[in-house]
């Protein structure tokens, strides 16, 4: 897989307050990891997309995650709410993860995350083009 790096991306991270920090690279290279295993995904792009580290594929609808000051302890991993990911995620998930409306799942910085399942949600964002027509997005 051939991942394009942004150094923008590591720019924005480092002005996250140090736990933030850690959390958003976890994210990171979870999301990266997850593409890299993933055999249709052959490409990942890292970008700003409204000021937050993104990641686009052609496979797949595009990650985001964000940290907003207004809520210091929380940051979250957003989905294109065009889509049926969250919804999905719910419906697997509804005692897992925290969700803010069609759009991400919010975690607390104190949380420990549910790495297992958060590899299958990502991994069905990176292939959502794939399987957007299956029930339950083929899950």
């Amino acid at each position: 897989m051939l991942l394009t790096e942004s150094p923008e991306v590591k720019a924005t991270i480092e002005t996250y307050p140090a736990a933030i920090q850690a959390k958003i690279l976890a994210l990171r290279g979870l999301i990266i990891a997850t593409a890299t295993e993933t055999s249709e995904v052959n490409t990942l792009e890292e970008t700003l997309k409204w000021g937050e580290p993104s990641y686009l594929t052609p496979t797949g609808s595009t990650l985001r995650m964000g940290w907003k000051q207004s809520r210091p302890d929380h940051y979250a991993l957003y989905f294109n709410c065009n889509t049926r990911l969250v919804d999905t995620f719910s419906m697997l998930y509804p005692k897992v993860f925290i969700f803010e409306k069609n759009r991400a799942i919010v975690f607390h910085v104190m949380d420990s995350v549910p790495v297992a399942k958060l590899i299958h949600c990502i991994r069905l964002a990176l292939t959502y083009h794939r399987i957007k027509h299956l029930p339950m997005l083929g899950a």
